[in-house]
């Protein structure tokens, strides 16, 4: 039987803020991308988080991203590679500490947002995150958009490597994502995103927003912890998928 991993990001409150309904989405779910601080997530959050996770079952991920609480880490940033491999070696290290304080392991890393997108398509920032992962958490999986230079730094480097897959996010023709804020980059309707990911999942396509087909690959796929439909699209993904004869489970790092 074929699986996939079903993550979602999470720990995204911050301070007196509440985002997101984890409690409510962990038990649907194999892995948690956990934001570390800086585009969401404070220590209190990141400690909740990991400890939420541990009880479910759940596998813990770092989601580190910009530092820009703002813009919630989706606005484009001009960052040096060199700057990025130290936030990204930063933010990991923060949660592993709440990781070994409740006694699980710090399964992956994923990059969050701008930060991810930007790398997917810029092979000295996707081979500086790579360094920091090998750095602060060698033993760690990465989670990369399918085809992504990314991806293919993290193949080269002998990083183990997810690529992933979108239930909420429309793709473009070269299988990057629709930008937030375009016509139709989220995909809302939940029979639309069940229908999407079961074809990424057996077929390894996806339909781009002009209609064409994409090639990739789907070893996990994400739904947004902060979408207004996220704890619809994880219940009735854990429950599609499978009848679909597709096994939901998260990959061993």
């Amino acid at each position: 039987m074929p699986s996939i991993d079903l993550n979602c990001d999470l720990g995204e409150s911050f301070g007196a803020y509440t985002m997101g309904m984890d409690a409510e989405v962990l038990p649907f779910i194999s892995s948690a991308n956990i934001a570390c601080g800086f585009h969401a997530g404070d220590p209190s959050v990141m400690q909740k988080s990991v400890l939420l996770c541990k009880k479910y079952g759940v596998q813990v991920g770092a989601h580190p991203g910009l530092p820009d609480l703002r813009g919630f880490g989706r606005r484009n940033m001009a960052i040096s590679p060199a700057d990025a491999e130290l936030d990204v070696m930063y933010q990991i290290g923060a949660l592993k500490a709440f990781c070994r304080a409740a006694g699980v392991p710090l399964h992956h890393v994923k990059p969050h947002g701008a930060l991810y997108n930007m790398a997917a398509k810029d092979p000295a920032l996707a081979q500086a995150i790579c360094r920091a992962v090998q750095a602060a958490a060698p033993e760690a999986m990465l989670l990369a958009l399918s085809g992504s230079e990314m991806l293919k730094a993290a193949q080269a480097m002998g990083l183990r490597v997810c690529s992933e897959v979108f239930a909420d996010r429309a793709y473009r023709p070269d299988g990057t994502l629709v930008p937030r804020g375009l016509p139709g980059a989220m995909i809302e309707n939940e029979e639309d995103a069940i229908a999407r990911v079961v074809q990424m999942a057996k077929q390894g396509t996806v339909c781009a927003a002009d209609g064409s087909t994409v090639t990739l690959q789907a070893d996990s796929v994400c739904v947004h912890g902060d979408g207004r439909k996220a704890l619809c699209f994880v219940k009735q993904l854990s429950a599609a998928l499978p009848a679909a004869g597709i096994e939901i489970k998260a990959h061993n790092a």
